[in-house]
């Protein structure tokens, strides 16, 4: 589940960046209202955590720009202040949740998965691709009806590789995506983690295909 961070607080927003990660959440922080802005704009998003009192954009004209674009992600607001009228205001402009500083970062978590489980009732949440059934919410990888446990990278990486069978997936994409920092063409982590995966699919490790000098791909029933 990836959650844009936009929070101008250097401390709280590494805070929230490693809080946030240590419980599974792919994260992306920015302190900047028109960056927080222009990415929520152009990357999909579980989950947006958005301060109000921002340098450039403030939150609710984001938030308010959002709307106006029909753009229904999750979005919970966070300010110092708590007045009424301001916590009226931002639930007005279509906030989906509020939260005032300072707060607890386990009501945060709580509060996030809640807004993606309703919403998830009317969308997907289970990823399939043969025996490979992936659970979103849950985290919870099943190969024909059998449980099986993948660390956080590992989940990461099979979710990619989920939302887009039979595409062919470069090392640098697969790398920039579960990684989320520049690709070092020196390193063998990907094909690391991808013979390991290989080894907890058992009977549908052939659905992971290498293709030579390209890399991964899916494949389709």
């Amino acid at each position: 589940m990836r959650v844009l961070v936009v929070e101008d607080e250097p401390k709280l927003g590494a805070f929230l960046q490693r809080g946030l990660s240590e419980a599974g959440f792919d994260v992306h922080h920015t302190p900047n209202g028109d960056e927080g802005y222009e990415l929520a704009q152009t990357k999909p998003w579980d989950a947006i955590v958005l301060d109000i009192m921002l340098p450039g954009r403030d939150g609710l004209s984001i938030l308010t720009q959002l709307r106006k674009q029909r753009n229904a992600v999750p979005v919970i607001l966070l300010t110092a202040r708590s007045e009424l009228d301001e916590r009226l205001e931002g639930l007005g402009l279509g906030a989906d949740d509020y939260l005032t500083k300072p707060f607890f970062l386990e009501e945060l978590i709580a509060r996030i998965h809640a807004l993606i489980r309703r919403l998830s009732r009317d969308q997907l949440s289970v990823l399939e691709v043969g025996p490979i059934k992936l659970n979103l919410l849950t985290r919870e990888l099943e190969i024909e009806a059998q449980a099986v446990e993948l660390t956080t990278r590992e989940f990461s990486l099979l979710e990619y590789l989920c939302r887009s069978p039979g595409r062919i997936l470069s090392r640098t994409q697969i790398y920039e995506r579960v990684w989320g920092y520049d690709f070092d063409p020196r390193t063998n982590l990907v094909d690391v983690y991808v013979g390991r995966l290989r080894k907890k699919l058992g009977v549908a490790a052939d659905y992971l295909e290498t293709v030579r000098g390209v890399g991964y791909r899916l494949r389709k029933e």
